[in-house]
């Protein structure tokens, strides 16, 4: 109260003026620096919580400079692993279907063979343009060590052997087999293989399909489980009448 009546009764000339709004400057700027301190902190701990609160695993794919993101939307650890391990578990199954040419004697099999290299040569490109799209390596590298088990740090997917984790995979024994085998002989070990192959990717698509979170990715998951599902079908027919 005496402060408030010395103030009304003190002489109000321009020295005063400016000094007194100058007081009331600094205590609203103090004001307004509290206000934008305070929203700083809850906004920090809002993004703290955001944070803590999504996996780590989890991100969104960022689109190529120029281009159109070729898997949109939010990923996790099983899409990335569903696109490292299908990438090797697809060459292998073209290195197969190549040898079908020049070894194999029943149409079928060599219909079936240019079939499967159709259709998982531009899969094995959709899936690499989805890990560079994610900023993820092609290959797991320690956290599945695709065939590095073999000590050969091949690319080639037969190099990988049945320890590398991928359900299916042939080994270089197999490959060898294959290779060695003519005629009716190479039918028959081709379409054996294959239905082993093919059940080893269903498998991994079936995997993806419950555990994935990329929609792009788990859509291939269910093409591929759907088309080589039947492949397996068909190979088995074949297989029985040879």
């Amino acid at each position: 109260m005496t402060i408030r009546s010395s103030l009304s009764t003190a002489p109000r000339g321009p020295r005063a003026r400016r000094r007194t709004a100058l007081v009331a400057a600094v205590a609203a700027a103090g004001l307004l620096l509290t206000a934008c301190g305070g929203d700083s902190g809850d906004s920090g701990s809002m993004d703290g919580m955001d944070h803590g609160g999504s996996r780590p695993s989890t991100g969104s794919a960022s689109a190529p400079a120029g281009g159109k993101n070729p898997a949109p939307g939010a990923f996790n650890d099983a899409d990335v692993m569903f696109a490292q391990m299908m990438i090797p578990h697809h060459e292998q199954a073209l290195e197969m279907s190549a040898l079908a040419d020049g070894r194999a004697r029943d149409a079928e099999i060599k219909k079936l063979s240019a079939r499967i290299a159709g259709a998982q040569k531009p899969e094995i490109e959709k899936m690499r343009s989805w890990l560079a799209a994610w900023g993820k390596p092609e290959s797991a590298g320690g956290g599945m060590d695709h065939g590095s088990e073999s000590g050969s740090g091949s690319e080639s997917g037969s190099d990988a052997e049945s320890g590398s984790g991928m359900s299916g995979m042939m080994t270089a024994q197999d490959m060898a087999g294959l290779k060695a085998s003519q005629g009716k002989d190479f039918d028959r070990k081709f379409a054996q293989l294959m239905i082993d192959h093919h059940r080893g990717a269903v498998e991994m698509a079936e995997d993806e399909r419950k555990n994935g979170r990329n929609a792009t990715a788990r859509k291939l998951a269910d093409e591929v489980v759907a088309g080589q599902s039947t492949e397996i079908d068909e190979l088995t027919a074949i297989l029985g009448r040879l």
